[in-house]
């Protein structure tokens, strides 16, 4: 039976998802109402199969790729205002399995939770097929492009640039270029920073 922790969510949407998973008999609610700060704690504590993020309350996109780099056994499904397309590929660069709008039906979210528990990723319908609408809440955040999340990925394995480039069928020039851009893209500096945004922060925190 897949495992699922919630995090902080507007009321309503909070109780609606804590029915709709008490409802399935084959979908087990470990945590809810985990505040941003206490997910790990959250994921620590229960080893979830799934953790279902509130983007809203994260404080940027990186977020997701340091919970996705320090527990990659527990799928992150993402539920956002109204994401586009390409605001939903950008979590699922950045780690995410699924990406649904709050207004998904709650049948749609529930087979999302066991799809992304299997490991399938999962898009909402209107982004699947292009369409666009406002409000995910990262406004003015630039997205990775299909090569800049391969690097990505090599990157957190640890390959060199010039294994990269060999990987790739680059120049360690354009691997430089596209490191450069991902580290903007994700706001850090270097790929020093990068490791440390990856590393498992085993850290308790407390109020």
């Amino acid at each position: 039976m897949p495992t699922v922790v919630s995090t902080k969510f507007e009321d309503l949407v909070a109780l609606g998802l804590g029915v709709l998973i008490a409802e399935d008999p084959h979908l087990e609610l470990v945590a809810a109402d985990v505040p941003p700060t206490r997910i790990e704690q959250a994921i620590e504590e229960h080893s979830p199969d799934v953790v279902l993020v509130n983007f809203g309350t994260l404080p940027n996109p990186a977020r997701v790729y340091q919970l996705h780099s320090a527990y990659p056994d527990t799928r992150i499904v993402v539920l956002a205002n109204r994401p586009t397309a390409a605001e939903c590929n950008q979590m699922l660069s950045f780690g995410a399995t699924a990406c649904l709008s709050k207004e998904t039906e709650g049948r749609d979210v529930i087979n999302a939770l066991h799809l992304a528990s299997r490991g399938m990723h999962v898009l909402p319908r209107s982004a699947a097929s292009g369409g666009s609408a406002a409000g995910f809440g990262i406004e003015g955040t630039e997205l990775l492009t299909p090569r800049e999340a391969e690097v990505l990925e090599l990157l957190h394995d640890g390959a060199t640039n010039g294994q990269i480039a060999h990987e790739l069928s680059i120049t360690v020039e354009t691997v430089r270029t596209h490191a450069r851009n991902i580290y903007r893209k994700l706001g850090i500096g270097s790929r020093r920073e990068l490791a440390r945004l990856s590393r498992r922060d085993r850290a308790v925190v407390v109020d």
